[in-house]
């Protein structure tokens, strides 16, 4: 037996930390993700891998502590050590999990004086159903750089209303550079007509059994006309081809919306917590 306790993980720990990770595909798609994009250890994490073991050695728990801190775990012990990692460094922005999950870290954190800005109550929705569709369907593509703008302003927009930053203001050079890697991996897909953006959806986080789909928009001018439901169904049927299910997280005020998703055969798969804190700078 040895002693419990937390870790730094590096890059020789990328196969444990996804076997682990792969118990739940839908709750660590986005930290597999990071791991299967940039290893373990980079930059491009935005924050640093830790593991929390039991006594046995084996990993009872995973967190992303950063700019966004996500975190995985059953065990109280590695939540409570979890919380106190972040008491030192601090998010930059938001702590995002499981509802439950989320609730118990926050009893821990909390105790260590933090307030969160705003705290969100989101539903997770999943899909994993090719809808038959007609014949013709709108051209969705995969962005390229020559869109960059047009999605940086529409992400950072959204980004505004759902949380208060604007990234465009906040860290303009490090907002787009994310959004031109994003584009170079295809993972921003648009619908144009007359050069305006009709449609977009982006693919945050992607492996082989979930894509996390975010920042799904409709121009406002084109709503309740049923151009979205036909875009959304004709790109998850393109993701489906690609891996086992989508899923994505809807506030849970926005009723209407979440009525949407249904209609394309998303389900909800349970409840979601984001806590936003007061922005640093990256």
């Amino acid at each position: 037996m040895r002693a419990a306790g937390i870790e730094v993980l590096k890059n020789e720990h990328k196969d444990e930390l996804l076997t682990f990770l792969a118990q739940r595909p839908i709750h660590t798609v986005c930290m597999s993700s990071f791991v299967r994009d940039n290893g373990v250890v980079s930059p491009l994490n935005r924050g640093t891998f830790y593991a929390y073991r039991g006594t046995t050695g084996q990993i009872e728990g995973a967190a992303l502590l950063g700019h966004a801190t996500l975190v995985e775990s059953e065990s109280d012990e590695a939540l409570r050590g979890f919380a106190e990692l972040t008491h030192q460094g601090s998010p930059f922005h938001l702590i995002r999990g499981e509802h439950q999950m989320i609730d118990r870290f926050w009893l821990y954190y909390a105790e260590l004086g933090h307030n969160a800005r705003l705290t969100c109550r989101e539903i997770l929705f999943e899909s994993q159903t090719i809808t038959p569709l007609a014949a013709v369907q709108p051209d969705l593509k995969a962005a390229t750089f020559r869109e960059l703008d047009k999605v940086a302003q529409i992400n950072a927009e959204m980004i505004l209303e759902e949380c208060g930053v604007n990234p465009l203001l906040r860290d303009p050079d490090g907002f787009r550079a994310r959004l031109a890697r994003r584009i170079n991996q295809d993972r921003i897909w648009i619908w144009q007509q007359n050069d305006r953006v009709i449609f977009k959806a982006d693919i945050f986080a992607e492996t082989p059994e979930m894509i996390y789909l975010e920042g799904v928009y409709v121009d406002p001018k084109a709503r309740r006309r049923g151009i979205g439901q036909r875009c959304l169904s004709h790109l998850s049927n393109l993701l489906l081809q690609r891996s086992k299910s989508l899923c994505l997280l809807i506030n849970e005020e926005h009723e209407e919306l979440q009525d949407f998703y249904r209609g394309v055969g998303f389900q909800s798969r349970g409840t979601y917590e984001t806590l936003y804190f007061t922005p640093k700078n990256v």
